[in-house]
Order: C-alpha cells, then sequence, then structure tokens
C-alpha cells in the first residue's frame, strides 16, 4: 500500500498546513482550483496537480481543507473529484467545518469504491496552523485514524480521538466553534456595561484574561475586541456565519433548541448585511455596541 499523499485546498488554513506537510512529505502533490496559490510550495518542490483526482494515489492518503460542504462535495464527486480515485484502501482526510450530514453521506460515497473518509477538524487560525499549534479532533474507522495520526501529528500540538463514527469531529467542531463565538457575544455585552461606567476597555480584558477566564479565547479575542481590531480577518464573518447556520441545522436534526445559536447567527447575519464580510468574525461586538447607542 502506497504512502503517497496529496493536499486540496490552499487557502488562509490550508496553505500554512501544507507548507508545513511539505517538510515532512517532500513528494506532496497539491491542487487549489486557483493553482496560483500553490507557486509557492511547487517552489519548495510540491508537485502540482491539475485536478483532485490527479492529487489521489492508488491506496493513498489525501487532505482536503476547503471553506464549507459545497467545496468540499465538489472536490470530492464533481468531475475529476477524489471520490474514486483514491481507489481500495485510499484515504480522505478531511480538515474543513462541515455538517455532520455531509461527512455521513460522504463517507457512504467513498465506501462504495472501498475508500475510507476520516474527520479531522482542527482549531487554531492561520497563524497557528503556521506555527504548527493546532488543536485536531480525529473521527472514523480505527484503522485508517491510526494510520493518518503520524501524518497529522506534526500539524498541531494534540489529536484528540473521538471514535469511529464519522459525525463527531463536524459536531464537536461545531460545538467548539459556537462557544467561541458565544464567549465573544458574553465579553462583547459585559465589556460595554463596565465601559458605562468608567472601566477602561483594554484593563477590562486585561484583569479578566489574567485571572477568572485566564485562557486563549478570553485573552486573545479579549484584546481584540476591546480595541476593536477587526481587520485583518483572522477568520472572516461569512465564515462564522455559515458555522452558525450549521450549528443550527445540526441542532435541528436531532431536536436541540439553541436560542444563543440563533442570537449569533442573526448579529453575523446582520454584520454582513451592513458590509463588513472582511471583518473578523468577533467584529459582531460592533452589533452589540450599536444596538446600545454607541456611534461606531
Amino acid at each position: 500500500m502506497t504512502t503517497s499523499i496529496g493536499f486540496i485546498g490552499l487557502g488562509a488554513m490550508g496553505l500554512p498546513m501544507a507548507k508545513n506537510l511539505l517538510i515532512e512529505q517532500p513528494e506532496l502533490k497539491v491542487w487549489n482550483r486557483t493553482m496560483h496559490k500553490a507557486e509557492g510550495l511547487i517552489d519548495l518542490g510540491a508537485e502540482p496537480a491539475g485536478s483532485p483526482a490527479d492529487v489521489a494515489t492508488l491506496g493513498g492518503i489525501v487532505i482536503s481543507m476547503v471553506s464549507d460542504d459545497q467545496a468540499l462535495l465538489d472536490v470530492s464527486l464533481g468531475p475529476r473529484g477524489l471520490v474514486g480515485a483514491l481507489g481500495p484502501g485510499g484515504i480522505h482526510i478531511s480538515c474543513s467545518t462541515v455538517a455532520p450530514s455531509t461527512l455521513s453521506t460522504l463517507a457512504e460515497r467513498h465506501a462504495v469504491h472501498g475508500e475510507i473518509l476520516v474527520a479531522a477538524p482542527v482549531f487554531g487560525r492561520p497563524d497557528a496552523a503556521a506555527a504548527r499549534k493546532l488543536w485536531i479532533l480525529l473521527s472514523g474507522p480505527a484503522t485508517a485514524t491510526e494510520r493518518v495520526t503520524p501524518l497529522l501529528a506534526p500539524l498541531g500540538q494534540g489529536i484528540h480521538q473521538l471514535g469511529e463514527k464519522i459525525e463527531a469531529a463536524a459536531a464537536m467542531k461545531l460545538a467548539g466553534n459556537f462557544m467561541i463565538l458565544s464567549a465573544v457575544e458574553g465579553m462583547g455585552e459585559a465589556m460595554l456595561l463596565a465601559q458605562r461606567y468608567g472601566v477602561d476597555r483594554e484593563g477590562f480584558a486585561d484583569f479578566f484574561g489574567r485571572t477568572l477566564f485566564a485562557g486563549p479565547i478570553y485573552q486573545n479575542y479579549g484584546k481584540q475586541i476591546a480595541t476593536r481590531r477587526y481587520q485583518p480577518a483572522g477568520f472572516k464573518l461569512p465564515l462564522g456565519l455559515k458555522d452558525m447556520r450549521l450549528v443550527s441545522q445540526a441542532a435541528g436534526a436531532v431536536n436541540i433548541p439553541m436560542p444563543l445559536a440563533d442570537l449569533l447567527r442573526n448579529r453575523l447575519l446582520e454584520s454582513v448585511a451592513k458590509k463588513r464580510e472582511d471583518y473578523d468574525w468577533t467584529a459582531l461586538e460592533l452589533s452589540i455596541a450599536e444596538a446600545a447607542g454607541e456611534i461606531i
């Protein structure tokens, strides 16, 4: 069985991941919808592919990191797609944030050809991807996850195994993004309350980031919200909106009401309507401030 490795999707997250992978896998094949993004990797020795199918080698492994469910289905099931190109024993590692139902459907399509889908969504922004500090979730058949773990390990600071159910990693990733954005909403509301009573925004963020909420979400996003530094975006608002729509969809499929997710989705939708598509998703805080009469 070959150990040929391919990578599909060279966006803000995929490019640094592929670059780090290239250090470990010098014969890496790469494909992106706009191949000019691959030029730097090709200069470093990566092999360009003409289509998603061309990234695959029979029995090999291909990692995909694309923007949404439709992009994942396109590179997998579209013309010259990945499904069927990997062949028996081949593994497709999907690192994208997508709906659990999308992964279950795609796993079935791969299985027809004897291929295996593994879900490996990640927590971390592009700078974390570049620094190999991603947190990687992993679910899928045990034989496949065991095979891909050594490949994924150098890309992050830890891998969390979630068992064989392919939907598990997708659900946990969506739940995590929901909790992150809930923290952003909470910080935005609380910071504005304190500000109205004379508390300095940056001092507020510094205190709670060092004491009661001494974790990276409150520390990093807290500073960003305090200074309203939303550009350049580490994670753009429309991607956050996509994720909150997926949260609501996944919750509805298992009959779980999530009213806070509805609020967050509306915050992001309002922000996009106000032409903030290029802002970071933490800029939903501006809608909180505007609702309270702040002039932004």
